[in-house]
């Protein structure tokens, strides 16, 4: 008989023949499978598992399901029906080969397979079977340089979320949905996992009793205190600026998955690893300049526009022609001390208002839509914190805090490269090198910080996504996916392989219930 603490060891035969005490009102609950987490990857898996006859706990934190999965624009995909419609023959292998360079093949390449290619179907069924349309494949990078993974939904990912939910609730009897109920514990029985305790939103106590588990709360992105002992990038000697999170206002990724697995235990790598997007402008909380009003949004991206960065010492870190990358911006700012300032003149402002950015920001801001709301972005910023405007260069520098000289050095310098139409000190685009007005303000800056959206450090996994303990064996009927998954990446996010987070998490809930399906019925995937 398995074992449950609370408070005492209770057993589960005490707990269906004894008549709790009113403190402790319990429920047992028995099905197939029971899924730890209600975002993209935990919905995937519900999905995947009710449409193959599993019957199908869901257990979701927070009041209502998504999560961080609700501000993905689109997900990774290779060889999938548009793609092969519209020419673009991108394989496996080309993707998991420029993954695994990308990160020193410091990754694991089994699961990175099963990935990649698992992402063929995943992406099929959002169009051909949700019917939700595309925007396109979209790349922050030129095009020569782009695998065109990244498939942009109408809708984004909410849309898919709303899909993946409604085949879930059209389950019936099979399937339950538990919101506002975190799981607290795995439950054991002689070294496998047999079901979960988790909390109603009225404090009583669950047993969800199942075959299978699978982890998906979405990593610790949002807890303070896994940052600070994991992530080196947060607060490490020499920052003037630590990193920001870009999460939902209402985050509900804290770590639980991770933690309860190492309970039991799981073995963990790449917890170090963030998803870092840079630069972002200092403002609270971030992710409204992602979704939130046209004045965020436009100054976003005028932060990131390629005519003059420097770093808190006036002098410039980066190409910044290559502004939309955000993953090497980050990487860069944070060799730089975490900060950056971006440099207007008059005529460049003006630009921006009436013809627009020379470099999107994603796909919410494009290139040549006229910033017009840019007026209201600096009588906002100079408010709060974070724009500034000065008659003179000297001035200007005095208020972002770097040293005058610095940056009119710094200035005359891009001057000298504009008239040479060549930058040797970066390499920035020849037609992104315009020369400033030395003599003539007003001058401009925004200030810009490094911020992240995703942990990508979790628990090891196989490429069935079972778990796997400190010595590299199976923890039976134990499954981790999305991401609380570690060893997919080394010491970023890989933007290389557009779209890879939204996607692996959706390919892996959907793999993972396959396998798991399989499992109970006691045959092997073929996949």
């Amino acid at each position: 008989m398995f074992t449950i603490s609370r408070r005492n060891l209770i057993t589960a035969a005490v707990l269906t023949a004894v008549t709790s005490p009113a403190w402790a009102k319990t429920q047992t609950i028995n099905t197939d499978i029971v899924i730890i987490g209600g975002g993209l990857g935990g919905l995937s898996a519900g999905s995947t598992a009710v449409k193959h006859g599993a019957r199908v706990v869901v257990l979701e934190k927070l009041g209502v399901l998504g999560g961080a999965g609700h501000f993905p624009e689109g997900s990774l995909g290779v060889q999938t029906t548009w793609q092969k419609a519209h020419g673009i023959n991108t394989t496996v292998d080309q993707v998991l080969d420029a993954s695994l360079e990308y990160h020193h093949f410091r990754a694991d390449p089994e699961v990175l397979r099963a990935l990649i290619a698992g992402s063929t179907d995943t992406i099929n069924e959002i169009l051909n079977e949700a019917h939700i349309g595309m925007r396109g494949i979209r790349t922050m990078y030129p095009k020569n340089e782009s695998l065109m993974t990244w498939h942009l939904f109408k809708g984004g990912c909410e849309a898919v979320l709303d899909y993946y939910e409604k085949n879930i609730r059209a389950a019936g009897d099979r399937a339950q949905i538990l919101t506002s109920t975190p799981a607290q514990k795995l439950l054991t029985n002689n070294g496998q996992i047999v079901g979960v305790e988790a909390k109603s939103a009225k404090g009583d106590t669950i047993f969800v009793m199942a075959k299978k588990v699978i982890i998906a709360t979405g990593g610790f992105a949002a807890n303070k205190e896994m940052i600070a002992k994991y992530v080196a990038d947060s607060s490490t000697p020499g920052m003037v600026e630590p990193i920001w999170l870009r999460g939902p206002e209402k985050d509900g990724r804290t770590g639980d998955g991770i933690n309860m697995a190492q309970l039991v235990g799981a073995g963990l790598a790449g917890m170090q690893t963030v998803a870092g997007n840079a630069p972002y402008l200092p403002d609270n909380p971030p992710i409204r300049q992602f979704s939130g009003p046209d004045y965020l949004k436009q100054g976003r991206c005028a932060l990131a526009q390629p005519w003059l960065w420097v770093n808190h010492e006036g002098k410039r870190f980066f190409n910044e022609s290559r502004g939309s990358v955000f993953v090497d911006v980050y990487n860069a700012m944070t060799t730089a001390g975490g900060v950056m300032y971006t440099i207007f003149d008059q005529k460049k402002m003006d630009t921006m208002v009436n013809k627009g950015a020379l470099l999107p920001f994603n796909a919410i801001v494009l290139a040549g839509v006229p910033l017009k709301e840019l007026p209201k972005t600096w009588e906002e910023g100079m408010k709060r914190g974070w724009a500034f405007k000065a008659d003179t260069i000297e001035d200007l520098a005095n208020q972002i805090g770097v040293p005058p000289k610095n940056l009119r050095a710094t200035m005359e310098r891009v001057n000298k490269f504009a008239a040479e139409k060549k930058d040797p000190d970066f390499g920035r685009k020849p037609e992104h090198l315009e020369a400033f007005d030395m003599n003539h303000g007003p001058y401009y800056a925004l200030k810009g910080i490094r911020a992240y959206f995703l942990t990508l450090g979790g628990v090891t996994v196989t490429p069935r996504f079972e778990a796997k303990n400190l010595q590299g064996d199976v923890i039976p009927n134990l499954y981790v996916i999305g991401q609380d998954i570690g060893g997919l990446y080394d010491s970023t996010y890989d933007l290389r392989c557009e779209g890879s987070a939204s996607s692996f998490a959706m390919t892996s809930g959907r793999l993972a219930a396959i396998h798991a399906i399989d499992a109970i019925k006691g045959k092997t995937s073929s996949m």
